[in-house]
């Protein structure tokens, strides 16, 4: 059983409004990270960027098929510093990024890097705990991974929409724990695991 860290969209232009609004996301996904990277846990990175043009974002998406017109344009590209991984949780540089094209890390190659690094255990950690976190929890369940949701390493806009995905819906379909609860056990059991 091999475990991997993903941590979802803890990019510039989204988890920084975050930090913004005083929310400690940041530095629970940092504990995470440190955690992980301490157990010898692989450490998979997701952001959300279009190619120039917008090709994937299809008009009768009702998320992104205005993206293209839309103010934010410019700052959704590959390439732009808001889709950038914070600072605060840098890369190192074996650590893969994956590029996704939706809410969801599987519309992506997250799959063929999963297979490469033969996971069979996920930890999700990212934000918004209603977009990339659901969408990615949900795949990642019916694709039969073993799941780890770290409560306080996830955020929303909405606090009541974050209470119910991880108080009732996510604990349907994987353990939910606080990083600290995450990273004792690691320690405790000296060994990477879910």
């Amino acid at each position: 059983m091999t475990t991997a860290l993903l941590l979802l969209d803890f990019q510039n232009g989204i988890a920084g409004r975050f930090a913004e609004a005083g929310s400690d996301v940041i530095a629970h996904a940092g504990r995470a990270l440190s955690a992980a990277r301490s157990a010898g846990i692989p450490v998979v990175f997701v952001r959300v960027a279009f190619r120039e043009g917008f090709p994937e974002a299809a008009a009768r998406n009702k998320a992104f098929g205005g993206i293209a017109n839309s103010p934010q344009a410019p700052h959704m590209t590959e390439d732009a510093e808001a889709t950038q991984i914070i600072a605060a949780l840098a890369p190192r540089p074996a650590e893969p990024v994956v590029v996704k094209r939706r809410y969801g890390a599987f519309a992506s190659d997250l799959d063929v890097v999963l297979r490469g690094l033969g996971a069979t255990d996920l930890v999700v950690a990212g934000v918004s705990t209603s977009g990339a976190v659901l969408s990615t929890v949900r795949e990642a369940a019916d694709r039969d991974f073993g799941l780890t949701v770290l409560a306080d390493a996830c955020a929303d806009q909405d606090p009541e929409v974050h209470r119910v995905l991880l108080e009732k819906v996510f604990p349907r379909q994987a353990e939910v724990v606080t990083v600290d609860a995450w990273a004792s056990r690691l320690s405790a059991d000296g060994a990477p695991r879910g």
